[in-house]
């Protein structure tokens, strides 16, 4: 290894263990160097497999609503208790409301679609705050994304129900393509 390798200058010297033996200025400088490199590098690059709180709404929407026209706006679910572009039901909204006094008028839901996406982020934000707000700044992980679409679908406890693993499987396919 040349002098470009750090590490290999390091003195062997079997009566002092490896971690107190001394390590030249010209290698620290190295080892420094590589490293500042390598952050800014790294700050560079665009994140991978990060998702954005935009890109879960449509896919959450799309699992629910996909097919219908009009981006699932007077969309009726579960016999007429779910409404809207997220199918949002009555104990969601109520949830949500209490996080954002704005939020009023459940029948809102069935036809205003950024009426809808404020119910849905409230009650995201309020059972989901860590992910929430990772989603939101753009940097979101697929877990986070699962977090929030399992709590969409099964309750603040829906991350947690066997129940919700094949709609995050939906959610997961959309945010893949």
């Amino acid at each position: 290894m040349g002098p470009c390798w750090p590490l290999a200058r390091f003195r062997n010297d079997p009566q002092t263990p490896i971690w107190s033996q001394k390590v030249g200025v010209y290698e620290t400088k190295g080892v420094l160097q590589m490293l500042a490199i390598i952050l800014s590098a790294a700050t560079l690059l665009p994140a991978s497999d990060t998702y954005s709180l935009d890109q879960v709404l449509e896919a959450v929407r799309q699992v629910e609503t996909g097919s219908l026209p009009d981006q699932g706006r007077g969309a009726r679910g579960d016999g007429g208790l779910a409404l809207g572009p997220w199918q949002i039901h009555r104990a969601f909204f109520i949830d949500a409301a209490e996080r954002d006094k704005s939020l009023n008028i459940y029948s809102r839901c069935l036809g205003e679609l950024d009426y809808s996406r404020r119910v849905v982020k409230a009650y995201w934000r309020r059972y989901s705050r860590a992910a929430y707000d990772r989603l939101a700044a753009g940097c979101g992980s697929l877990s986070d994304a699962e977090a929030v679409s399992r709590i969409h679908n099964g309750g603040p406890r829906g991350g947690k129900k066997a129940a919700t693993r094949a709609y995050w499987q939906k959610v997961r396919r959309l945010l893949s393509i």
